[in-house]
């Protein structure tokens, strides 16, 4: 073989290793991608099945986003909510 080949010849062989490993990042990317959107759906019939049971999905959602807060901010953001209320005269 000439250097020129074997030159085309590693730079062929790290392409396509470097393809097959791009392969792989998107198809799990992808992979990811339909489960988010399978546990979207979950949970979009989960808010289905308690609207029909007559809970307020809004009001849940609210108290789910609560939960993940930290309970300091969320008495801060309360008390600060509260002041403001008082001014308005509300």
């Amino acid at each position: 073989m000439e250097d020129g080949q074997m030159v085309e010849s590693a730079a062929d062989a790290t392409y396509k290793v470097t393809a097959a490993e791009l392969r792989q990042f998107i198809e799990r990317y992808e992979r990811l991608e339909a489960e988010k959107k399978d546990i979207a759906d979950q949970q979009k019939e989960i808010m289905a099945e308690a609207k029909g049971r007559g809970y307020d999905t809004k009001v849940i959602r609210k108290v789910i986003a609560l939960r993940k807060r930290d309970k300091d901010d969320i008495a801060e953001e309360e008390a600060v909510l509260e002041m403001y209320k008082e001014a308005l005269g509300m």
